[in-house]
């Protein structure tokens, strides 16, 4: 065949995720709050599901073995049978009678939706409110406060300084590329370049943004922003503006004798010096900062009883489902045609489906649980200094699923002990033989070198190699450079970056 586009078929096997298995799959990985909004969701998209009330949930509890009038309600807790239908007759192989033709189940769904309608439509019916309610409300607009970003502040700045139309453009300019911290991220070539405008110009209107609140913003370095900091008050003379100007280097590596020959002065004033710099603000844009706040609801519970640990899951933050009789109803009649009947068939068994996933992912997530529990009973106990080590392996051959599915099931989520609200995921931890032959967390350990530290003499600090012999005598072995990695991820500097003269 020549060269060119052609047409041709092929057969091939692949693996293809089904649908529900993937629905399955994402509700398992879901934290608490976003399974909520995801069951949520199917409550709008499936018209056969209905959340069980609280009213319902409690009168269950309160009479788990009486009778009661109301239908029947198997929740996510308690995965009902799948429905059973004759082929040949597409009934519903249940005793129950149909109770009325489709026609009017059909009309009396229609009125209760219209009734409903009209409930939240008098509900939301303009009131006539008075002069006193209209001063109320527009109080509390008033008194509704939005925080004002770092770029917002700057350019309200502008806009009260005397400079030209142009040259408050360039100084928008500028602060538009002034980053969160304060700190000017181009440099004046680009913005030139950009702009077309002399770098001379860009300087000058430089100096001025640099002389906005906070102080030090609009700095290119570091260096900048703590000169820019004590020439505002006038400290231009002093051995702390000397220090950062010709020192900074020295300084960042904290060589304090050989700033004390530089500047010819005593150690003690070298370190008075270094006490007031510290007390600069490297980051001027940092209290503009929006914080955000992360809420978190923990998956599992753990409380003490006695000696021992229950474990139970979180199941009120989770919508209790059900499909509803309506629709059960609707295809044990015979009045209504095939298509109406496969639709209700396949929401059903979509139903059902979620609410056996739900269910089993409360069931896997608990037995997950429980096996942390009874492998950290000492955590449990005493705290992160008795934490062993434990691989997701093993928990998922105790639990019967694989790996990937603890992974998915503790991925997010939150577990409430005794010594706290941890990540699940924090129980998951490599570890370090002792010389009893016994194994340790490496998050211990990382523990113990943080106490080490800590209490360390500040006027002699420890090396890594001492911080080894130290673990040595409590029987754990480990490497130098494990101890320099736990050491870096902790963020304690090295030894002569942490002496103090």
């Amino acid at each position: 065949m020549g060269p060119g586009l052609h047409l041709s078929q092929r057969l091939s096997q692949s693996l293809v995720l089904a649908p529900q298995l993937q629905q399955s799959l994402a509700l398992l990985q879901a934290p608490t709050l976003e399974l909520k909004a995801l069951v949520e969701q199917e409550l709008q998209q499936n018209p056969v599901l209905e959340e069980v009330t609280e009213q319902e949930m409690e009168m269950r509890e309160k009479a788990p073995n009486e009778e009661s009038d109301a239908p029947e309600a198997p929740d996510y807790a308690e995965p009902p049978e799948d429905v059973k239908f004759d082929s040949a007759t597409e009934k519903n192989t249940s005793d129950t009678e149909p109770v009325d033709d489709f026609q009017a189940e059909f009309e009396k769904l229609v009125q209760m939706d219209q009734d409903w309608r009209d409930h939240f439509a008098a509900g939301n019916s303009p009131i006539r409110s008075t002069t006193e309610d209209e001063e109320k409300r527009q109080f509390m607009f008033d008194s509704l406060t939005a925080e004002t970003s770092l770029s917002q502040h700057l350019v309200e700045q502008v806009r009260d300084t005397k400079l030209s139309d142009e040259e408050q453009a360039i100084a928008e300019l500028v602060i538009g590329n002034i980053d969160d911290y304060g700190y000017l991220m181009a440099t004046i070539d680009e913005l030139a370049t950009s702009t077309s405008l002399p770098p001379e110009k860009i300087s000058e209107v430089l100096k001025v943004v640099q002389t906005f609140d906070p102080a030090g913003v609009g700095a290119r370095d570091l260096q900048e922003c703590l000169l820019i900091q004590l020439s505002r008050t006038s400290q231009q003379e002093t051995l702390e503006y000397a220090i950062i100007r010709d020192y900074m280097d020295a300084l960042g590596k904290r060589r304090i004798p050989e700033i004390a020959r530089g500047t010819n002065r005593s150690l003690d004033d070298v370190q008075e010096a270094l006490a007031r710099i510290s007390r600069l603000e490297p980051r001027p844009g940092r209290s503009f900062l929006t914080v955000v706040e992360q809420y978190v609801a923990p998956e599992v519970f753990v409380v003490r009883t006695g000696e021992n640990f229950t474990v139970s899951t979180n199941d009120e933050q989770i919508p209790h489902l059900r499909i509803s009789n309506v629709y059960k109803d609707l295809m044990s009649q015979d009045e209504n045609n095939a298509e109406v009947k496969n639709y209700i068939r396949e929401k059903i068994r979509a139903g059902k489906f979620l609410i056996k996933s739900l269910h089993q992912r409360q069931q896997t997530i608990a037995n997950i649980g429980r096996e942390i529990v009874k492998r950290q009973h000492d955590f449990m106990d005493k705290g992160i200094a008795h934490l062993k080590p434990m691989t997701m392996a093993q928990v998922a051959e105790v639990v019967g699923v694989h790996e990937t599915t603890v992974s998915r099931a503790v991925s997010g989520k939150y577990i409430e002990t005794p010594q706290g609200v941890f990540e699940m995921k924090f129980f998951f931890t490599a570890g370090l033989q002792t010389s009893t032959g016994n194994d340790v967390s490496n998050t211990s350990v990382k523990d113990m070198i943080a106490e080490i530290f800590k209490n360390e003499n500040t006027t002699r600090p420890l090396s890594d190699q001492e911080v080894v012999k130290m673990l040595t005598e409590k029987g754990i072995s480990i490497a130098r450079r494990t101890v320099a990695k736990y050491r870096d991820e902790l963020g304690i500097l090295p030894s002569n970056l942490r002496k103090v003269y």
